[in-house]
């Protein structure tokens, strides 16, 4: 066989197999991955580009080491899916940078950024000064999330009807049925205040897909879609 028809091959069914390992992994975008998920993606490619051009290694070979570093990610998700602690412990929890116009030196630290990065990341988002922002965090993804003070956001219908004057944060308290220990610390609220807000409500904690409350105490709740069968 002519080595451009065996490379033109090669190519082509790693090109399928990586094609049917990414519908596996879902639709995330890539500013969406977690740092772990692109370094597996890139290390993935990489094995691929050489395997399609190296006749002198196996494909089967080739291919069964694409499985392992795809399987590991993969297997990855599903638990995070089922657990917030494995969740939070793979992927990180949001840091916050900016609190009430005030700069966390300790949190940029931390995360190894400095004053300058997080200006410019300020900037592209047309706020130049650090004052206006109420609330700042870096994402997991690794992008900058930002919350203007109430006096500087753009007008809004509610505005000229009940406007408080005062803004508010917004955590979820409760992840897959499992309370979620550092939102409620951030918004100043007790384990004990969220499972009374439960029982007021008659809402078993397992049923809980999502609850999210504010600084002023407001809490919304989303269900677990229920089919008769309790959440694994």
């Amino acid at each position: 066989m002519s080595e451009y028809i065996e490379v033109a091959l090669r190519s082509l069914f790693i090109l399928a197999a990586l094609f049917f390992i990414t519908k596996l992994l879902g639709k995330k975008q890539l500013s969406q991955l977690s740092f772990f998920e692109y370094i597996t993606g890139i290390t993935v490619g990489s094995i691929a580009g050489t395997l399609s051009m190296d006749l002198e290694l196996k494909l089967l070979e080739g291919l069964m080491s694409i499985l392992l570093w795809f399987s590991v990610p993969f297997v990855f998700s599903l638990i995070s899916l089922k657990s917030m602690k494995f969740r939070h412990f793979i992927e990180g929890t949001p840091t916050i940078f900016i609190e009430n116009g005030n700069i966390l030196e300790d949190a940029l630290k931390k995360e190894k950024i400095s004053i300058d990065e997080l200006l410019e990341q300020l900037r592209k988002r047309n706020i130049f000064r650090a004052s206006d922002v109420q609330y700042a965090s870096l994402d997991t993804n690794g992008e900058l999330s930002v919350l203007l003070k109430k006096e500087k956001q753009p007008l809004l219908y509610e505005d000229f009807f009940h406007y408080t004057g005062k803004m508010i944060q917004i955590q979820p308290v409760i992840t897959d049925g499992e309370i979620d220990i550092q939102g409620l610390r951030q918004l100043g609220f007790s384990e004990e205040w969220l499972r009374l807000q439960l029982k007021q409500r008659k809402v078993p904690l397992e049923n809980v897909f999502l609850a999210q409350a504010d600084t002023s105490g407001q809490l919304t709740i989303d269900l677990f879609d229920w089919t008769g069968e309790q959440p694994s």
